[in-house]
């Protein structure tokens, strides 16, 4: 049950992220995926940070973030290949 708590976040944290880059991310579906993957970037970030998200708007408001954050860095690596 928590592994689709933690899915839920992270899909609406990906929706929310599409809607503050205004189209910027990867379509519907793609920034839904971003948003999964951005709950354990944005975890990752504040947890170097000392940040603590607790409850459902913390961690809310901690996956987005990180969903913000990994679209950046998406789309920084794909326009500058190393």
């Amino acid at each position: 049950m928590h592994f689709l708590y933690f899915l839920l976040i992270g899909l609406f944290a990906g929706w929310i992220a599409g809607l503050i880059l205004k189209g910027r991310g990867f379509g519907i579906l793609g920034d839904l995926v971003i948003g999964c993957i951005g709950s354990f970037f944005g975890g990752f970030l504040f947890s170097l940070l000392g940040i603590h998200a607790a409850g459902l708007f913390g961690q809310l408001v901690c996956a987005t973030i990180g969903a913000i954050a990994f679209i950046y860095l998406v789309r920084f690596l794909r326009n500058n290949p190393l």
